[in-house]
C-alpha cells in the first residue's frame, strides 16, 4: 500500500492547522454514535483535527485514542485534551481486534479512490468483533479537488458500498445522507456510513 493520503491535502491541513482548529463540528451524529456503544468503550478517532470530538468522547467517559495525519493538528488536539495525540496516517494503522469503535468524521474522504478499500481493511482488522465504525464523505461521481486544492474521492453510495464490501464482511451497513458546508463554505452533499463488524 502507498501512503493513502494526498500530499497537497496534507500540506493544507499542516499549513492551516490554527484556522481549522477554530471550527467546532456539530455533534448530533457523534451523540448517536456514542449512544450505540457500551460504557467506557475504547474508540479510535482518525483525523481528530483540533480534538473537539475527542474532547466530547472523553467527557462522556470513553477511552479515546485520538490520531491525526497532520503533526500540527495533532499538537492542537494535544493542547485541547491535555494528553498526547498521535500523528498517524491511515495506512499506518496496524492494530488488530483492539477497538470497540472507530470514528472517522470527514477524513477518509481524502483517501485516493484506489486506496480506500485497503484503508477500510485496516480499520476492519483494528475493530474488535461486534465493533462499530462511522465515517462521512462528500458525495459525488468521481475524484477531484475543492477550491482550496484539497483532494476528495467524491463517492456515490453504490461505489462506497462496493469498497466496504471489498474490505471485509460487515454485520450491518447503514448509509444516510445530509447537506452541509465544509471549511470551504461550499454547500455539499454528505454520506454518513455506519457499519458493524460481525461478532
Amino acid at each position: 500500500m502507498t501512503q493513502a493520503f494526498d500530499d497537497d491535502t496534507l500540506r493544507f491541513y499542516r499549513g492551516n492547522a490554527t484556522a481549522y482548529a477554530e471550527r467546532q463540528p456539530r455533534s448530533a451524529t457523534l451523540t448517536k454514535f456514542l449512544g450505540e456503544l457500551p460504557a467506557g468503550a475504547k474508540i479510535l478517532e482518525l483525523g481528530c483535527g483540533a480534538g473537539y470530538q475527542a474532547e466530547a468522547m472523553l467527557a462522556a467517559g470513553f477511552d479515546v485514542d485520538a490520531t491525526d495525519g497532520s503533526p500540527e493538528l495533532a499538537a492542537e488536539a494535544s493542547r485541547r485534551l491535555g494528553r498526547p495525540v498521535r500523528t498517524m496516517l491511515f495506512h499506518q494503522l496496524d492494530a488488530i481486534d483492539a477497538y470497540d469503535a472507530v470514528w472517522a468524521h470527514a477524513c477518509l474522504l481524502h483517501v485516493p479512490r484506489d486506496e480506500l478499500a485497503d484503508v477500510l481493511k485496516l480499520i476492519w482488522r483494528a475493530l474488535k468483533p461486534g465493533g462499530l465504525f462511522y465515517a462521512s464523505y462528500k458525495s459525488g461521481e468521481g475524484e477531484g479537488r475543492d477550491k482550496l486544492a484539497r483532494y476528495y474521492n467524491y463517492p456515490s453510495e453504490e461505489w462506497l458500498r462496493a469498497r466496504y464490501a471489498e474490505a471485509g464482511t460487515w454485520a450491518s451497513v447503514a448509509v444516510e445522507s445530509s447537506e452541509g458546508k465544509g471549511f470551504d463554505q461550499e454547500l455539499a452533499q454528505f454520506l454518513h456510513v455506519s457499519v458493524r463488524k460481525p461478532e
